[in-house]
């Protein structure tokens, strides 16, 4: 059933997206219309007015949903499987023509002739002006200068469409023909072309690994891939074509020989060693000038406008073959679109790493199967699920292995017959090491459990610890002004400045993490509890010791209820920091929990994990969230109706 499902997904994407834009257009409707019903009842600013409105939490998950679809090209997906395929034979076409187009004002201001004319030519002044004082004798000087000279008139002939042999001339006329060739095969159209049985057997666009199946799988893809294979021959001997001149062929010559000449003196030495390194620098910067006009890479502009136009009528009949596709890009792919690299074509834009919403439900149900020999989990671990856990290693949590060292005695000792028989004290420390067999219960375990498991035991830690301390403070002078400093002096350090020096005393284990949140939650429960407490009317008070309250009374009755407010909202904002210490924590150190997998999924470059571990933690901040709402309404009703 789920391998149905995944195999499908781009279906069910697209059911999903009409139901999204029908919810969102009626959560509207319906919306207005409760807005012109209540309107002569509310006042703004009454914090009653903010219930209800569940239409517009629809509305507004409805139109993130609907964005999400479609810049993840979730929408496109759905409505167009082929689209990304065919886009990837195009790409093919792109990328095999780059290299032409590269040389070429298409696909860039100027022919590539043209800058590298410019360059050498600024080059050539620039050494000119820059002969180094003192180094070179006047006949050298004399010498440089005439070879300058004759390298600007390597690029001058070079450029001069005279000059341009006939062989040249006939090869590039050859290659616009070819390229007008695959103009008219695009423009002819597929003609019945099919794709092969091996293309049509590949995995659906994002169902594995392979992001975009590479073999064509329509009649217009396999048209773009047999015009890309052929246009991949046809760059091949575009590179091939030099610019060769006979005029050109005693000055590269006698060039050359100058140039040896000169380095020939240079070897001979005789020179100081900054004299030597000058003359060398120089002498190389000339040489490096002279071996890129040897390439004969230079072309007269004139030679290759023939195959500008035909690489513009080839852009042409791309864009028409491609017909309904062009709109189908423009208006549900937002982007780059498809990229051609090596072996494989890949989507670019916010899809690149925006993974598509069923892509992320495949990604979580897989990391959800709780069959880990079959793929389930991750890196051998279930993402939530259970275990039977011994009763020893919880009593192994929370026992001090001390218990024993302070027990009266002294720890067992071999005999001579090499035997050692345990008395109280060793089954003491076995006790409170977990080594003890006291059966098993069941317990959630996985990835998830162990996040929320070191967050719940820090903020239990946290609330116990904090909260009468904050209170004490907001009642008591020795305890605020004791306490005070202490508390302030850590509180501002962000918590993963904590991070490493906690966790290279306790190690990657759960001690460290659950210390690091600990101190996290104990500062906000302290500023809470004091707030809330040195926040209480001194009428209140006043009236508690005229009706004989005891001090404990006082604080019972009428300090920590007038606290309580302050106190849950410690709480509701200490779960939310603890909840992303952790998870920085984990990405620190750590080998389970939701943190370490996001770590991993992010030294990969896995978009689609990221994005599960990212929806994870919202979900479950939003959870403990929901609780915290529940748990203020039912304890602190009055809040907000005073």
């Amino acid at each position: 059933m789920f391998e149905w499902l995944s195999d499908n997904r781009a279906s069910i994407a697209a059911v999903l997206v009409v139901l999204l834009v029908m919810t969102f257009v009626a959560s509207i409707y319906i919306g207005r219309r409760q807005n012109a019903l209540t309107a002569n009842d509310e006042v703004f600013g009454d914090p009653e007015r903010t219930k209800g409105g569940w239409y517009w939490a629809v509305c507004g998950i409805s139109a993130l949903m609907l964005v999400w679809f479609y810049f993840s090209w979730g929408a496109g997906r759905a409505f167009y499987p082929q689209a990304a395929n065919e886009m990837c034979q195009i790409a093919k076409l792109e990328e095999a023509i780059s290299p032409i187009k590269a040389a070429l004002p298409i696909g860039s201001r100027y022919y590539k002739s043209t800058l590298l004319v410019a360059r050498n030519t600024a080059q050539l002044k620039d050494l000119q002006t820059q002969v180094p004082a003192n180094v070179f004798s006047s006949e050298e000087q004399a010498e440089l200068a005439a070879l300058v000279d004759q390298i600007g008139h390597l690029i001058a002939n070079s450029s001069d469409p005279a000059n341009l042999s006939q062989r040249s001339k006939d090869e590039l006329v050859a290659l616009s023909a070819k390229l007008d060739d695959l103009a008219a095969e695009l423009n002819a159209g597929p003609n019945g072309l099919t794709p092969s049985s091996e293309a049509l057997a590949q995995p659906k666009w994002g169902t594995t690994n392979v992001e975009i199946p590479v073999l064509p799988m329509t009649g217009k893809g396999v048209l773009f891939d047999n015009v890309a294979t052929k246009a991949k021959d046809i760059t091949t001997l575009f590179n091939k074509i030099r610019n060769h001149l006979p005029a050109n062929d005693l000055l590269i010559a006698d060039t050359k020989n100058r140039i040896d000449a000169l380095k020939e003196v240079n070897e001979a030495g005789g020179f100081d060693e900054k004299t030597a390194d000058a003359r060398t620098t120089y002498v190389k910067a000339i040489e490096r000038i002279f071996r890129r006009l040897d390439d004969g890479i230079i072309f007269p502009a004139a030679s290759l406008e023939g195959v500008n136009t035909a690489i513009a009528n080839l852009d042409a009949a791309q864009d028409d073959a491609q017909g309904g596709l062009r709109l189908v890009d423009a208006l549900l792919f937002p982007g780059q679109g498809v990229v051609k690299s090596r072996t494989q074509c890949t989507e670019q834009g916010s899809a690149r790493w925006l993974p598509k919403p069923t892509d992320v439900v495949a990604t979580f149900a897989r990391l959800a199967n709780p069959d880990v020999e079959n793929g389930g989990g991750y890196r051998g671990v279930t993402l939530l699920w259970w275990k039977w856990l011994p009763v020893a290693d919880v009593v192994g949590f929370f026992v001090p292995d001390w218990i024993a060292d302070i027990w009266p005695g002294e720890f067992a000792r071999h005999g001579a017959e090499g035997t050692i028989t345990p008395n109280f004290k060793d089954k003491l420390l076995s006790f409170a090491q977990g080594e003890v067999s006291l059966g098993y219960i069941p317990m959630l375990d996985g990835h998830i459990w162990d996040s929320l498991f070191r967050v719940l035991v820090a903020l239990a830690l946290g609330i116990l610890l904090g909260v009468p301390l904050g209170l004490f403070m907001g009642v008591a002078k020795f305890f605020k002004s004791f306490f005070d400093p202490l508390i302030e002096l850590y509180r501002p350090v962000p918590p993963l400045a904590w991070a490493p020096l906690i966790l290279t005393i306790f190690g990657i284990q759960d001690d460290g993490k659950i210390f690091l949140l600990f101190m996290v939650a104990f500062a906000i429960m302290v500023i809470s509890a004091r707030t809330g407490a040195s926040g209480t009317q001194l009428s209140k008070i006043r009236a508690s010791h005229s009706l004989g309250a005891t001090n404990g009374q006082i604080m019972r009755n009428v300090i920590l209820p007038n606290a309580l407010p302050e106190i849950l909202t410690g709480i509701r904002i200490a779960i939310g920091v603890c909840w992303g210490t952790l998870v920085a924590a984990e990405m620190l150190a750590g080998t389970t929990g939701v943190g370490f997998i996001e770590n991993i999924a992010r030294t990969v470059s896995d978009y689609e994990l990221i994005w599960v571990t990212i929806l994870i933690m919202g979900v479950l901040g939003l959870v403990f969230d929901l609780i915290m709402r529940w748990v203020i309404d039912k304890t602190i009703p009055w809040r907000g109706k005073g």
